[in-house]
């Protein structure tokens, strides 16, 4: 009998952790978004919520996800790149170079396609890639996950952020997305150009930093909007600087990298990228899908005389026949100096983004 009254209120404890791990419920996250920018869609299998955010960042920044406890996501997107490689291509775990550039991280919530070359239609499709390649992390899901459960803080962090027990690749990329989701840039000195020329409020701070634009950056920006000037924006445009579409931007008259002809197939595809945005371009060198230009002196001259022909060209690169929209160099100087005005410093120095260890 004395043994059973010591065995009930165990019993009773018991039955109260179990109903109280039943009634747990994640956070939802209040996502942040800039006044100019449109609206995010959030996947409604994937929705925000506090603890997912908080175990993304942590998984972000995980070595243990690379084969030999080397490499993590952020090795190849680092922050003071703008979540970006600086080298022309990242090296993986066994030493083995890739063939593109690691693309920057930034304002991904609003993309519906992801990689140089479009293969993945979802951010979560795209970070399952990375885990299992042979010439980047170079792990099985299976190994990957096996040593996140032994790590009992991790099991304690994926039972908190979806409410229920247990580890999987699925979990790890929904993770992982939405930290990225997270990685909002608008607080350039761009964005108060865009407010002010598009009528949106600002703020008494954005109010003293319009006042700091100069003549070159607007100017400059001019120029990337005018057909007869830099001739930019049908590319680039709007608060995200970046139109959602696939392009041969002159680089080549002959293609070594097919890029989204080599998921389609189709010739017509040959030599096309993914048009990348222009924010934080200054911190992102090198440029371009194989990192070839490592300044944006090099990315201007190429558009302005460098454009090369080939059957693939866009048709909204009206100069190419003449190699390029020929810039003057006052043109290439205030081009630049608007570039500039894409630098969102407060973006690479969030400490919401930084590793959480």
């Amino acid at each position: 009998m004395k043994q059973i009254i010591h065995f009930l209120p165990l019993l009773f404890l018991t039955v109260a952790c179990k109903k109280d791990k039943a009634n747990f419920r994640p956070t939802p996250y209040a996502l942040e978004i800039p006044s100019h920018f449109p609206s995010m869609d959030i996947p409604a299998d994937n929705p925000m919520t506090v603890e997912g955010v908080a175990l993304g960042r942590w998984l972000f920044y995980e070595k243990r996800l690379s084969g030999n406890d080397s490499m993590s996501c952020a090795s190849c997107h680092r922050p003071s790149s703008s979540f970006a490689d600086p080298n022309s291509y990242s090296t993986g775990i066994d030493g083995i170079s890739g063939n593109r550039n690691a693309m920057a991280l930034i304002n991904l919530g609003w993309d519906k396609f992801f990689f140089w070359d479009g293969r993945a239609a979802t951010l979560e499709q795209q970070i399952l890639e990375p885990v299992p390649n042979p010439i980047e992390m170079h792990q099985s899901w299976t190994d990957a996950v096996y040593k996140l459960n032994l790590d009992i803080e991790y099991r304690n962090r994926f039972y908190r952020a979806f409410g229920e027990p247990g580890i999987d690749s699925i979990k790890v990329a929904k993770a992982i997305a939405q930290f990225i989701r997270t990685m909002i840039s608008g607080a350039s000195k761009f964005d108060v150009m865009y407010k002010y020329e598009n009528g949106v409020a600002l703020s008494s701070a954005e109010l003293s930093t319009l006042q700091s634009i100069t003549p070159s950056e607007w100017d400059g920006y001019d120029l990337f909007k005018s057909l007869n000037g830099a001739d930019c924006f049908h590319c680039h445009n709007g608060p995200l600087m970046r139109v959602k579409k696939y392009s041969n931007n002159g680089l080549d008259a002959n293609f070594t990298d097919l890029g989204r002809g080599s998921v389609t197939g189709n010739p017509e595809d040959y030599g096309k990228f993914k048009v990348p945005t222009l924010r934080n371009i200054a911190l992102s060198a090198p440029y371009m899908h194989d990192g070839r230009f490592q300044t944006l002196d090099q990315v201007i001259e190429h558009y302005s005389s460098g454009v090369s022909i080939s059957p693939t060209i866009d048709p909204l690169i009206e100069f190419a026949n003449q190699g390029g929209v020929q810039l003057s160099a006052i043109e290439k100087k205030n081009l630049k100096k608007f570039l500039l005005t894409l630098t969102d410093s407060s973006f690479i120095t969030n400490p919401a983004f930084k590793d959480p260890n």
